[in-house]
């Protein structure tokens, strides 16, 4: 659907326009919609740190005035802009349609009640697993040593073992003294996208394959199935005793933007930080996010990538397949196919022959004369 000139005042293509996949200010949202609930998913699954103002904007600009401009005419930030809010435009039932016929007012309001929707639930799911968080980082029938309280962050990140263990960059050694003083010391500072070791299966790196076990930690899902399936599946496998945010949202795949929100989500529950903040330069969680969803972005990790999330598949969603399942051989289903298959192939032979009688009797024709 291509948006009308004149339907809403936008800004022209030649001004300086604001970075959707970056937040802005926020802004205290004060009407309850439906546009919330739809917010909190889509910033689970699809951008959690999009500043959706700038995102409708930009995106209903292309859609009308820069409609006829060529791929080619825009940034590669801006192509992965635009697919997150064709992304957001199918996933909010008539959005669309509702934003193309509204005014400069209600634009605003809409991307404010979805922007609240965003907030909301990244701050929710951040309370909601600091206290579960030291339950699943603590070994089996073991305790941390010393304790950690599930309300104060102070002595997390590099300040306890445990944590420390957990957040050191892949590619360093927690149990060199030299690399723990100057990560305590915040003498040695920690870039987003210098991965952690929980990220790992077991929590190991291996620097020759970095692709090896990446993603694919117990603690990641554990923090998934408390978000996504809720609290109560993440010992008991696929018993969750309430509807998970997943089931209410009609969720049966795992996105790679959903890996990569609740990386962030743990990485941050593992760090001595309070607040989250995109601006934090010592958990630089902005960074780390978008380093993660650049690497399942990048085309030549395509392959990686889906062998990744079908990994994914397969621990949260227990019925999902990446293969057809074959029919069970004698059943009524496999009958009815077979007999529709067998339809079909004498439906086709009987077109055939009727298309070949024509052309066969014009070659006899030919020949006799």
């Amino acid at each position: 659907m291509s948006v009308s000139q004149g339907t809403i005042p936008l800004s022209s293509p030649s001004a300086e326009r604001e970075n959707a996949l970056q937040l802005g200010p926020r802004r205290k949202a004060t009407v309850s919609d439906p546009l919330i609930s739809h917010g909190r998913h889509f910033g689970r699954t699809v951008h959690a740190l999009t500043n959706v103002k700038a995102l409708i904007v930009n995106g209903l600009l292309r859609m009308g005035e820069l409609s006829d401009s060529a791929e080619e005419d825009f940034t590669l930030e801006q192509r992965r802009e635009h697919a997150v809010f064709d992304t957001l435009m199918k996933s909010v039932p008539g959005i669309e349609e509702r934003l193309v016929s509204s005014s400069e007012d209600m634009v605003a309001i809409t991307a404010e009640l979805i922007q609240k929707g965003i907030s909301g639930a990244r701050s929710d799911d951040t309370k909601s697993i600091k206290g579960p968080v030291l339950e699943w980082i603590t070994p089996l029938g073991q305790h941390l040593s010393p304790p950690l309280s599930r309300n104060v962050k102070m002595d997390r990140g590099y300040h306890h073992e445990r944590t420390g263990q957990l957040l050191c960059p892949a590619g360093l050694d927690w149990n060199d003294a030299e690399v723990k003083r100057r990560l305590r010391s915040a003498e040695l500072t920690v870039a987003g996208d210098q991965w952690p070791m929980f990220l790992y299966k077991n929590y190991q790196y291996d620097p020759q394959d970095p692709w090896k076990g990446l993603l694919r930690s117990i603690l990641l899902i554990k923090a998934y199935k408390h978000i996504f399936t809720s609290p109560s599946s993440v010992e008991k496998e696929h018993k969750a005793t309430r509807a998970g945010n997943a089931r209410l949202h009609g969720m049966t795949r795992v996105t790679a933007a959903s890996v990569a929100y609740v990386a962030t989500q743990v990485r941050f529950a593992l760090s001595s930080s309070s607040i989250f903040s995109r601006t934090d330069i010592v958990t630089d969680s902005e960074r780390f996010y978008n380093s993660l969803l650049e690497l399942f972005e990048d085309p030549d990790e395509e392959e990686e990538v889906c062998d990744l999330l079908v990994w994914w598949n397969r621990q949260i969603f227990p019925s999902f397949s990446s293969a057809k399942k074959l029919v069970s051989k004698d059943s009524a289903l496999a009958k009815i196919k077979e007999r529709r298959a067998a339809l079909k192939a004498a439906s086709k032979a009987a077109s055939d022959a009727h298309a070949a009688a024509p052309a066969n009797g014009h070659v006899h024709d030919h020949v006799g004369a």
